[in-house]
């Protein structure tokens, strides 16, 4: 295995000596059973084909967040739902890691798929399972054991602590199953497959939210577990989805699946996991820093008092859905651009980007005119309570909602360069934009315009993101980094 940082032309790529030979030819994923070919035919379909499967999964494992906490609302109280969203805060910084090393993985797999090279493909993915495996078996076992001192580390609130911990004691038994849920998906998105993780995560989220009234309250033969049998549902659902996931990659032979001397691929190459790492976890920062960021607004919001609070909750369920197109197309943008890079079609690569722009920006502002169009009734939906709190939502919606449009933009030009493996120069942008220049403007204008100031904070961090995304995709040097997997022979 190789990492290889030299000067690169458009349309030139490194090529793999055992496969290249004296022509230069790359076989592509097209010659490899089951995998989708993502550098030929018209790129507008091909970006739609990919990404609408994408966009698919993410609204459906929303959904099933959402319906499992009307489940444990209506069936426990609200104590018990907040006791939900301390754990779930622990879970997502567990996952933003594990993410990571999935985005990571999906980089080097597509560029292994672009080049023609199966065996560099699994040599990197069992890499990254291995690793991530061993490391998520030790997080639901340390977490598992010392939930108690994690939950007062966060302050959590004496009257949910109780239901907090029972709670979070089966999510983090079901842990490793998340994870391979994720490093799974992100595999096959690396070749192409979108279509694969969509059915598992539609088929898991129809366990999860029919197991977890069953085991919250208890029917038939299972035990009232109360809030930890909804942890448990979701656990359930994950091992059981996994494992049908891993049974119909053996048997249609998908790619990336190990036979026999290639199981020694699990054991994590220190050289590769290098390269990986180096990646995955900026990626994985990446979520936690937008997490951290909504919690400062948060803070700011609650200063506003209860109804914008109330307000601006509302709001936010809806922002949540509103960004989903341009992390589909973003994702979608990297899993093509990888292959592309890896198969040497720079010029395929920018042009990618460009349609991806362009696609991404007519889904965002078609959905962002529906929501305006309804706004009202949408509120209405969270806010029971209606009157001002809706009016106060509706307006902060009119200021913030249209920022998205520019976030479409900042998603496909990350999505672009780290498929190339370029993840600190954004790590970076998002960092300077959403606590320097966010918190930075709100201060500064909160005198003048008051809490509008908060709200156009949104517009004004997202548009210097773009423009210094822009200013780094079209003047940097990120087009020379080279990434290349060589699997070690295998003995036969």
């Amino acid at each position: 295995m190789s990492e290889n940082l030299s000067p690169a032309r458009d349309g030139d790529s490194p090529r793999r000596e055992e496969e290249a030979g004296e022509t230069g030819f790359s076989p592509g994923p097209r010659h490899i059973r089951g995998a989708r070919d993502l550098t030929t035919g018209p790129i507008f379909n091909t970006l739609v084909v990919f990404a609408l499967p994408t966009l698919a999964a993410n609204i459906l494992m929303s959904m099933n967040g959402s319906i499992n906490s009307i489940w444990v609302a209506h069936f426990l109280g609200d104590a018990a739902l907040a006791a939900t969203a301390n754990a779930n805060i622990i879970m997502f910084l567990m996952f933003s890691v594990i993410f990571g090393f999935g985005m990571a993985a999906n980089v080097v797999v597509g560029q292994a798929f672009g080049r023609g090279d199966i065996e560099s493909a699994r040599y990197a993915f069992g890499t990254a399972v291995g690793f991530c495996l061993g490391l998520t078996f030790v997080i639901a076992l340390a977490g598992f054991l010392w939930s108690e001192h994690i939950l007062a580390t966060l302050s959590t609130p004496p009257e949910v602590f109780r239901l907090a911990k029972a709670y979070l004691h089966y999510t983090f038994l079901g842990l490793p199953a998340g994870m391979m849920f994720i490093m799974l998906m992100s595999g096959l998105r690396g070749g192409g497959d979108a279509m694969t993780p969509l059915y598992f995560i539609f088929l898991s989220m129809l366990l999860d939210v029919s197991l977890n009234p069953v085991f919250i309250i208890g029917i038939g033969p299972a035990p009232a577990m109360g809030i930890a049998g909804s942890a448990f549902a979701h656990a359930i659902s994950n091992y059981l989805s996994v494992a049908a996931m891993i049974a119909y990659i053996y048997w249609r032979d998908l790619p990336l699946r190990l036979r026999g001397a290639e199981w020694r691929y699990l054991r994590p190459d220190p050289a590769l996991l290098k390269v990986v790492a180096a990646r995955g976890v900026p990626m994985g920062i990446q979520m936690v820093i937008m997490s951290l960021s909504t919690l400062v607004i948060v803070g700011f919001v609650n200063r506003e008092g209860t109804t914008t609070a109330a307000a601006f909750a509302a709001a936010q369920q809806i922002w949540n859905y509103l960004q989903m197109p341009a992390m589909a197309i973003g994702g979608a943008v990297s899993s093509m651009a990888a292959q592309n890079i890896g198969a040497g079609k720079w010029d395929r690569v920018e042009q990618t980007t460009l349609v991806a722009v362009g696609f991404s920006l007519l889904i965002s502002a078609v959905l962002i005119a529906l929501i305006t169009l309804f706004e009202r009734p949408i509120l209405a939906l969270f806010l029971e309570g209606g009157g001002h709190a809706i009016e106060i939502g509706a307006h902060m919606m009119n200021i913030v909602n249209w920022s998205y449009l520019i976030f479409a933009a900042v998603m496909v030009m990350f999505g672009t360069m780290r498929a190339n493996g370029v993840v600190l120069a954004p790590l970076v942008i998002l960092t300077v934009s959403l606590f320097f220049v966010r918190i930075g403007f709100y201060y500064l204008s909160y005198p003048v315009i008051g809490v509008d100031g908060l709200w156009w904070s949104f517009t004004i961090s997202t548009l210097v993101a773009l423009i210094l995304g822009w200013l780094y995709y079209r003047f940097s040097n990120w087009r020379e980094i080279r990434i290349k997997v060589n699997a070690p022979p295998l003995a036969s």
